[in-house]
């Protein structure tokens, strides 16, 4: 496993910038790390030790032939969902 980009999201939940693109975009499998743990204690919610759900790990595989891929994780303490987003 290699790590190609690490980000921060920007106060509406998204990333100011693509992950992959130019020759970094190619089909393959990739991870998101979602660190949500650390986002709620950031906000002052109390989760419990160990937190439910701490970092959240999306494997998914892209098709370089797709033009877009938008993966939007949405999520509380104590579930998620996710799709692919247009």
């Amino acid at each position: 496993m290699e790590l190609v980009a690490s980000t921060l999201t920007n106060n509406d939940g998204r990333c100011d910038a693509p992950l992959l693109q130019g020759d970094d975009y190619r089909s393959g499998v990739y991870q998101l790390h979602f660190h949500a743990g650390d986002y709620y204690r950031a906000r002052g919610v109390q989760l419990p030790q160990p937190a439910f759900l701490d970092v959240v790990v999306l494997r998914f595989g892209i098709s370089a032939e797709q033009e877009h891929y938008h993966v939007p994780l949405l999520i509380s303490p104590y579930s998620y969902s996710t799709y692919r987003g247009s």
